[in-house]
């Protein structure tokens, strides 16, 4: 059974994507409208579902390894699990500088995608991983900045 790539996000995979982002969004804000007592609470939040979706960035390329067994199979298995270790580490610093890991680390895997994704194939979907990587990290920096508030 061979899998073939989709060559642009779907519909679904759109609204999947774009509306993962509501809460990277709504817990920046809450850092920035809540108490600071309580926002201590959006920021954990924040952090643990930056470290979920920089682990999954990570996973996608393991996908790409189990649909290609040629000589880059070992260089997108180790790229893979990256970004997993990089989210937990930001999740045993404080929240502040594992936010601002966790930005960095969205950075990081939209560089090596657009590396790699042009190569399996999926290039079109890099419009909608920019944004997604940029309203991601930045949410991620707006919640740092509203627990140092």
């Amino acid at each position: 059974m061979t899998a073939t790539a989709l060559k642009s996000p779907t519909p679904w995979a759109q609204g999947l994507g774009y509306g993962g982002l509501i809460p990277f969004v709504g817990l920046a804000l809450a850092t920035w409208l809540l108490d600071p007592t309580d926002s201590a609470g959006s920021s954990t939040a924040l952090l643990g579902y930056g470290a979920t979706i920089l682990s999954f960035l990570g996973a996608i390329h393991w996908g790409f390894a189990m649909r290609d067994a040629s000589a880059q199979t070992r260089s997108l298995l180790v790229w893979g699990v990256i970004p997993s270790l990089v989210a937990w580490v930001a999740l045993l610093v404080n929240p502040i500088a594992g936010l601002y890991l966790i930005a960095t680390g969205l950075w990081a895997c939209f560089a090596v995608d657009r590396v790699v994704y042009p190569r399996v194939g999926v290039h079109t979907w890099l419009p909608m991983r920019l944004v997604l990587t940029l309203v991601a990290s930045l949410s991620c920096v707006a919640g740092a900045m509203g627990v140092m508030r």
